[in-house]
């Protein structure tokens, strides 16, 4: 089996992660090692931390076999890691509840959040309900047009929402407001990131938090697969969107010494990777230093950070975890692009044949697995880690495609019964 041990006791994963953060913020992050460090393997705080995820989470959640696509595609089977069945609708909450837990444990009352999609600010709104934390969320003001149903989802929840008109007014600008408040409130307050990028430890913390998804897998898939009569035990590929990169990380980390099954991360390919308009980091960026790490981000020629275009608001990301940056580097994972248009066709076509409306950023990694099933035979199998669900998408969905899709004669026979095809 393939040996994994990252990143080192610095932060760093090969050339890439490490902590470059302001000075006023290495006590802050020094006390967040310190305190990580003490409970990733404590029985007790890892007691806890798997009931909240049992008996509020809802986990384990489960491996559904999509035997109509399936059949469909003509090839490889595919299986789905159903993250969208989670309480509150996304992977997301997996990482939350670990931070959260780490907040209370070091007395900081005050909780702080960036999110794009939604997802990471109404997960994080709802543990601090359930906790009795504050809590304020910064968001992209053009995030917060196109994701409004899960605005109001966190102030029900008791959240502040913060728009954010800098920049792209996106993921990345809320992200640098969160880091600015951090910065003024280091006493009292706690910074969960959302996803596999920032400074040390957050890259691999929340890998750790989000490992389960992945943990999971490899317990259910041997039944699953024996079912099919497959002749392996784990999936021959495992799927995943790749934005920053958390649930790809939560899902192929376990994975990583199984070299017999291909880890591939699908990025934002916006309206082409060759476009300009893509979130592709991975594909098309260069090294350097972006919200705290070392990693791939999308830059011009004078460092400075380039606009990023995706149809999903949790991919519109200008980076990428490190971790992600290393596995490319060291070819244990792979990278490709999905369109809006595949995303959207994808997105389309998993509700008509399976009944599941997916997080326009799953829909990217169910728009490989179509392609990539057909290119494989009927007895191996690919696992998607369908990281969300789609209700926050509607509005996006209805506005791209038109409310009265399936019932203009134009959108019918594409090549999908019912719908538009892939």
């Amino acid at each position: 089996m393939f040996s994994y041990q990252q990143p080192d006791a610095a932060g760093h994963f090969g050339p890439y992660g490490g902590s470059f953060a302001s000075e006023t913020l290495t006590h802050a992050l020094t006390e967040l090692r310190e305190a990580y460090a003490r409970y990733q393997n404590d029985p007790e705080f890892l007691a806890e931390f798997h009931s909240e995820l049992k008996h509020f989470v809802g986990r384990p959640s489960p491996v559904y076999h999509a035997a109509r696509m399936s059949r469909e595609m003509g090839g490889a089977q595919i299986y789905l890691k159903r993250e969208d069945l989670n309480h509150t609708g996304a992977h997301k909450i997996n990482n939350v509840i670990g931070q959260a837990m780490l907040a209370r444990r070091m007395g900081k009352p005050r909780i702080i959040a960036e999110t794009g999609a939604g997802q990471h600010g109404v997960a994080t709104a709802t543990i601090c309900a359930r906790y009795g934390l504050e809590c304020v969320v910064y968001m992209g003001s053009e995030d917060v047009k196109r994701q409004s149903p899960n605005v109001y989802r966190m102030k029900l929840l008791g959240a502040t929402v913060v728009p954010v008109d800098s920049g792209s007014r996106t993921l990345k600008d809320a992200l640098n407001e969160a880091m600015r408040d951090w910065v003024a409130h280091v006493d009292d307050t706690f910074y969960i990131i959302g996803t596999v990028a920032g400074p040390h430890p957050y890259p691999m913390m929340v890998r750790d938090f989000q490992s389960v998804i992945g943990t999971e897998c490899l317990e259910q898939m041997p039944a699953m697969l024996a079912e099919q009569k497959a002749s392996t035990q784990q999936p021959d590929a495992v799927i995943a969107c790749v934005g920053g990169g958390s649930n790809a990380m939560g899902i192929f980390h376990p994975y990583i010494p199984y070299e017999k099954t291909r880890l591939i991360g699908v990025e934002a390919a916006g309206e082409g990777l060759d476009s300009g308009k893509h979130s592709a980091s991975l594909q098309r960026g260069s090294s350097g230093v972006l919200h705290g790490n070392r990693t791939f981000i999308l830059q011009d020629e004078n460092g400075q950070i380039t606009e990023t275009h995706s149809i999903s608001a949790g991919l519109d990301y200008p980076g990428v975890g490190p971790e992600h940056a290393w596995l490319q580097e060291i070819g244990r994972a792979e990278y490709v692009g999905i369109t809006d248009a595949e995303a959207l066709a994808a997105f389309h076509y998993l509700c008509r044949t399976e009944g599941i409306i997916p997080a326009l950023e799953s829909s990217h990694a169910v728009a490989y697995a179509m392609k990539l099933a057909k290119t494989m035979p009927a007895d191996q199998s690919i696992l998607v880690n369908l990281s969300g669900r789609g209700d926050k998408d509607i509005g996006t969905v209805a506005d791209l495609s038109g409310a009265d899709v399936y019932d203009r004669p134009s959108m019918r026979g594409l090549g999908v019964k019912g719908g538009p095809a892939a």
